[in-house]
């Protein structure tokens, strides 16, 4: 299979994978966002209800240097995170796909959702996430709901255990509406790239809602 084709397929899938997710767990009811590479979890809160995934990063697009880096490839990233994302590198290097087994090069932002949607496929993953830091947009594999106790536990251990690394690598964000998810606007313009139906759009919302999205800036730097 070519390139082009592989990731056609990949998003496709990746979209029937978004379209249960959301459906499953509601997530644009949710006001605020947390993620942690110590603990490998990404965490949707609101009014006192908490849910709770485990992710891969895949990798950052800058959006000051226009390029894309591979998770495996950046050193600021735990290898909690960022480990499973050398099968996709070796699928890569298996397939002679270029862009999965260079760590860095110039690149676009559609481009991440490409690397998200193989990494998902390859990985098994349940969905996708796509935060952004004042600096970068950063792409998630999720691939496991936690119960809120299981993953309270997990957030504790890191707090008590890597207290200082744990501050450097959690980001919090309370910047989107409830119901409207911040990488919606990205999302549809890929899915247009492909071709797709926007009328089976991944979040059920239209596009003259979208066009009306006013999205506050996230004040975080990624460190």
């Amino acid at each position: 299979m070519n390139y082009s084709d592989f990731v056609t397929e990949s998003f496709k899938k990746l979209q029937k994978k978004q379209d249960e997710l959301y459906r499953k767990y509601d997530l644009n009811s949710y006001a605020n966002w947390f993620y942690d590479q110590a603990s490998g979890l990404l965490t949707f809160s609101d009014d006192g209800k908490e849910l709770n995934f485990r992710y891969y990063e895949v990798g950052t697009f800058s959006k000051t240097t226009k390029t894309w880096k591979w998770s495996w490839d950046n050193e600021h990233t735990l290898k909690k995170v960022k480990e499973k994302i050398e099968e996709v590198k070796k699928c890569g290097q298996k397939a002679n796909y270029k862009k999965l087994t260079e760590g860095l090069f110039d690149s676009h932002e559609d481009e991440g959702w490409d690397f998200t949607s193989i990494s998902s496929n390859i990985l098994s993953g349940i969905g996708a996430y796509r935060p952004q830091t004042e600096r970068h947009f950063i792409f998630m594999v999720l691939y496991e709901v936690v119960d809120n106790k299981t993953a309270n536990e997990e957030k504790e251990k890191y707090v008590d255990c890597e207290n200082h690394e744990r501050r450097r690598r959690a980001f919090v964000a309370n910047t989107y509406k409830k119901g409207v998810k911040t990488d919606l606007r990205s999302l549809l313009k890929h899915m247009k790239k492909w071709n797709l139906n926007m009328k089976t759009m991944t979040f059920k919302l239209g596009v003259t809602i979208v066009k009306k999205l006013e999205l506050k800036k996230m004040d975080l730097q990624r460190m």
